[in-house]
Order: structure tokens, then C-alpha cells, then sequence
């Protein structure tokens, strides 16, 4: 393993500042089609498939065999904070690095096709870390391009052959957008949503669409009701250059049926309404928006945290699923809650909460959400809360095992004291607002922060759970194979047992584990790819460092760990 650590961190030396090497031979182009029914080989969305179940019909790979896996390659990412997801299409493996880079790779043998490097300043401090580059969640992939998103929010469009840049478009426009995830591709439509929308400035947070073969914007998409539109009053009186947040920092997903597209949106800024002087529910903020790919426009919405007022995000993952003839979009936020919308309609189906949180009363029949005594935030006053505001469920994705109908699902257990401060109304103030933090564990897990659970997507019973000292820090992979895949914070990478959540093989990398897993096929060969790296915001560097003082981990070490069956 040592051996090709370092022949890989060699080449990536050898490569800084260089050209395209090769092209990739014989591309096929992603056509529609192929985004919408996959080739059981390939990983080519963010989350495998549009529906972003992130199930795998690959079985060679099985609970039976799967002690055997081995190191197949491995290749060193470049520094900085590291949250990739590989995409693997007819053999080839592109892969995005911190700092805007992008490498293709033979997906059989490590070998590098071609290299990406954009070379262009970095836009300052900004979540995600400092110079050398903020983290690249996701890159998309349709006819003969690859999609990268920027930290200065430009999308630029590579020659998936060769590297080369086809086009670039400014979507961010200077004046402080950003994005933190990549686009997914919707017939033809490149979608992504910002980020960096904290900041108080005379605009609202969007999501965007540009056509895929152009780069030319579209639509976009305000993700806050503005003042004398639907939903405006729902922020009071306050002008639009005191409408912050409700930023779409997580990767949509798409129904080609009904031609929808499915995005979630964050919370408003500052965290305390208090502090933001709001006291309805500032739509569209902590939502499912349900939009048209070829428009925009919004079709419906569902907000799951009115007026929310404790950095309780909703904008994670939205998982399609059909099930008894009915179409539903499933998410789950920071707080824990299992929610269920009609996917035509947004009409609330159901919301099942895992009992961690306490501070709000959900109601399962209704979905209404009401807040506890003492838990709206008073300026300056203290108030103990679970979970932190690093969420119980945060960008590490939960996947969706069809055969089983059950959803694994990445946990982190911990609470918080948190005193909340005034934000003054200027422009370019605002952000999340002074919070001085404090974090605790959770007491019903005193000892273990990590939690991976299986979960039954119709009646919310938990069939197991998994308990690690340290956070587990990736997302979750399941597979035909009836294997479940994560690893954690301590470097652990791990595969269980769908069933039963029995640990079946275990290995222990470099460096914590990070990122989006995957499994694909090449030459007729299953491999199963672990990111693992630094950064990650809270649960990879605040709650270790105050809860877990006795454990350490490396601070290089960005890297894809390949592995196969003998």
C-alpha cells in the first residue's frame, strides 16, 4: 500500500501545472437516456442515479465473499478539504480534488488519462477551508463533458476526452456566490444550487439552470420570498438586502416522468430569528422545492422548519421512491426526522423522528412542527439543545436499499450550548450571526458520537444500529450484494451486513474516511472506491477536537483507496 501512496503522490507532483496527457479513447456520449437508467457498471450522478438512491444493482461483491477484498490501486488527491465522489462511466474514473482539479483515471488500474487544473486565486476563507481549495462534493457528467462547479460559483465544462475546457460561465457574478457541491444534469439542463448567501447584499440565494451543450443561463430560481411576491410577507417587513440564507448547497435530484427537479434549501441567516428580526416563517428557507428543469419555476414547496431558529438545516439529499402504486420524495435534516412528501404535490405523508432531538414536537400525523419552552433562542442568553449545530444527519448521504425498503443512515450524536448575539442591519453584514458554542455528548450514547442505522422506509423502525467512538464521516453505500458500506472519522472503512448490520470486512486507512463511497465495474471486474482526506466542517474538526481529545488524526492524507475481490 505504501508503494503506491507514494508512486501516486509522485505523479501528482510531476503533473502540477501540466497539460492534458491523453485522451480517453472510444466515448460513448451520456446521452439523457443514460443518466436516467444507468449501466449497472457505471456511477455516473452524484448519488448513482437521479433519484440519488445511491443502491448499486452490482452482486459480485456479496455478504458471502466480501472478506476478501484487497487494495486494488489507490491515488493521492492534492490538499486541502476533501469531500469527493468519483463518477465512473465505460471504465474511466473522474475525479474531482480539492482546488479544482479534476483527474480522469483508467477506473481498472489507477493509471492517469488526463489532468484538469484550473489555476485560478481562490476567493478568500470560506467554508470548506482556506487556500489550497474548498471541497468538490460532486462533479456531473453528460454527453461528452464533465461539469465542475467553483468556489467563486462558475461552472465550466471539460472535454470528458481530453480535459480541455469547452465553457466557462460566471453564474456567481462577483459579488460573493459560491458553490460548495457540483450540478446534476436534467434533460439538457446543468442545475446546481448556491451557496454563500449568508452575506447581506441587494440579491437572494438562487438555483440555477444553464443549457449543457452552451453554458448559457436559462433560469434562475430564488430560493427566498421576495418582498411583494408569494410567500414575501412571510419575512415581515424586512427589505430584501436583509433576506439571507436559505443557500442549496446539497445536490438535487430528478423524476424524468413528471419532469421535476428536487432541491432542498437551508436555513435562514443569521441562525436566531432573534438576531434576524423575522418572526413568521421566511419561505422558502429549510424547504423541498419541487421546480421545473426547462423553467424553473417553482411547482410546489414544502417547508419542513418554519421560521427556524437553531441552524437546523433541511437541505440535504431528496431520495424518489415508488412503492403500493404512490410516488414519494423522502429527506432527512439535522434534526433527525424522516420525511415523506407526495412527489407530484408536496402533500406531507409522513415524518418519523429517531426520539434523538429535543427541541421541538413534531407531529407524525401533520408534520407540524412546534417548538419546545425555552428553546427560541433569547440574545445572550444561554440555551442546551441536541443536536448541535452540526446536525445528527448532515451532508453524508443516507442511501435507500430498494429490495430491503430501508434507508441507512449516517449519525452523529451530540448536543450543544450555544448563546446567540445581535447582528447588526448593514450591508455586507449578517452571516450566521455571533454564536459562542459549546459541544457535549448525547446521553443516550455518552461514549460513541458514530451511528449508522438501518432504517424502514414505510414504518420507521430502526432494524439496527452501529456504534463508533468517533463520528462515522462518510456516506452511505448500499449494494445488490446486500453489503452496506461507510467509515468513520478514525479511519475505519467498513462493510456490513445489510440485514443485519453485522460487520463483515473492515480496513484501516491513512486517514479518516471522507466523502461520497462507490462501487462500479471495470473489465468485467466489481470495485468498491473510499475517499478519504480532511476538513468536512464540524463533525471532522470542532466535535472531535472538544469530545475527543485522546484521538488524533493526520493532517495530509487526501486520497481514493481502490478495492476488488482477488
Amino acid at each position: 500500500m505504501t508503494c503506491r501512496l507514494l508512486a501516486s503522490l509522485t505523479v501528482i507532483l510531476l503533473l502540477a501545472g501540466a497539460p492534458a496527457l491523453a485522451q480517453v479513447d472510444d466515448f460513448t456520449p451520456v446521452t439523457d437516456a443514460t443518466l436516467q437508467n444507468p449501466a449497472p457498471a457505471d456511477w455516473l450522478n452524484w448519488r448513482r442515479t437521479l433519484d440519488a438512491q445511491a443502491h448499486s444493482p452490482l452482486d459480485e461483491i456479496t455478504t458471502d465473499n466480501v472478506a476478501g477484498l484487497r487494495l486494488a490501486w489507490s491515488w493521492a488527491l492534492a490538499n486541502g478539504s476533501q469531500q469527493t465522489t468519483p463518477l465512473v462511466y465505460d471504465g474511466v474514473m473522474y475525479l474531482a480534488n480539492p482546488g479544482e482539479i479534476v483527474h480522469a483515471l483508467d477506473a481498472a488500474s489507477g493509471e492517469l488519462l488526463w489532468e484538469y487544473r484550473r489555476d485560478a486565486p481562490p476567493p478568500g476563507d470560506s467554508y470548506g477551508g482556506p487556500p489550497p481549495g474548498r471541497a468538490h462534493r460532486n462533479i456531473a457528467i453528460y454527453q461528452n463533458m464533465i461539469y465542475l462547479n467553483t468556489a467563486d460559483a462558475h461552472v465550466i465544462a471539460l472535454d470528458a476526452r481530453s480535459g480541455d475546457v469547452v465553457w466557462d460561465t460566471d453564474v456567481g457574478q462577483g459579488v460573493g456566490f459560491q458553490f460548495s457541491s457540483g450540478a446534476i444534469v436534467a434533460d439538457g439542463r446543468v442545475v446546481s444550487g448556491l451557496t454563500g448567501c449568508g452575506r447581506y447584499r441587494d440579491d437572494t440565494c438562487y438555483i440555477v439552470g444553464l443549457d449543457a451543450a452552451t453554458g448559457r443561463e436559462l433560469w434562475r430560481t430564488s430560493t427566498i420570498a421576495r418582498p411583494g411576491e408569494r410567500g414575501g410577507d412571510s419575512w415581515g417587513d424586512l427589505p430584501l438586502m436583509f433576506r439571507a440564507g436559505s443557500d442549496s448547497w446539497i445536490p438535487g435530484s430528478y423524476d424524468p416522468i413528471t419532469r421535476t427537479l428536487f432541491h432542498g434549501t437551508s436555513q435562514a441567516k443569521p441562525w436566531a430569528r432573534a438576531a434576524r428580526g423575522t418572526d413568521g416563517d421566511v419561505l422558502y428557507t429549510n424547504s423541498t422545492l419541487a421546480l421545473d428543469p426547462d423553467t424553473g419555476e417553482m411547482k410546489w414547496y414544502y417547508q419542513h422548519l418554519p421560521g427556524e431558529t437553531l441552524d437546523m438545516d433541511e437541505v440535504f439529499e431528496r431520495i424518489l421512491v415508488d412503492y403500493d402504486g404512490q410516488r414519494s420524495v423522502f429527506t432527512m435534516g439535522k434534526m433527525a426526522v424522516l420525511w415523506e412528501l407526495a412527489l407530484e404535490t408536496g402533500q406531507f405523508r409522513s415524518a418519523k423522528d429517531l426520539g434523538y432531538q429535543t427541541f421541538a414536537d413534531v407531529d407524525p400525523a401533520t408534520g407540524q412542527v412546534t417548538y419546545r419552552e425555552g428553546m427560541d433562542p433569547v440574545l445572550g442568553e444561554p440555551v442546551f439543545w441536541c443536536p448541535s449545530t452540526a446536525g445528527f444527519k448532515s451532508w453524508r448521504a443516507m442511501s435507500y436499499h430498494p429490495a430491503r425498503e430501508t434507508f441507512y443512515i449516517p449519525i452523529n450524536l451530540n448536543c450543544e450550548t450555544a448563546v446567540f448575539g445581535p447582528v447588526d442591519l448593514v450591508p455586507g453584514g449578517g452571516g450566521t450571526g455571533p454564536v459562542r458554542r459549546t459541544n457535549h455528548v448525547h446521553p443516550d450514547s455518552p461514549e460513541q458520537l458514530g451511528e449508522l442505522l438501518a432504517m424502514s422506509m414505510r414504518t420507521g423502525e430502526v432494524h439496527w444500529r452501529f456504534r463508533t467512538r468517533t463520528p462515522i464521516n462518510t456516506a452511505a453505500l448500499t449494494t445488490a450484494g446486500d453489503i452496506v458500506v461507510a467509515g468513520d472519522w478514525d479511519r475505519n472503512l467498513y462493510v456490513f451486513d445489510a440485514g443485519d448490520g453485522d460487520i463483515l470486512w473492515q480496513t484501516r486507512l491513512p486517514q479518516s474516511l471522507q466523502g461520497f463511497p462507490i462501487t462500479y465495474e471495470a473489465g468485467g471486474r466489481q470495485y468498491l472506491a473510499a475517499p478519504t482526506g480532511t476538513g468536512g466542517g464540524s463533525w471532522g474538526g470542532m466535535i472531535p477536537a472538544d469530545l475527543l481529545p485522546d484521538k488524533r488524526r493526520p493532517q495530509g492524507g487526501n486520497a481514493v483507496y481502490v478495492f476488488a475481490l482477488p
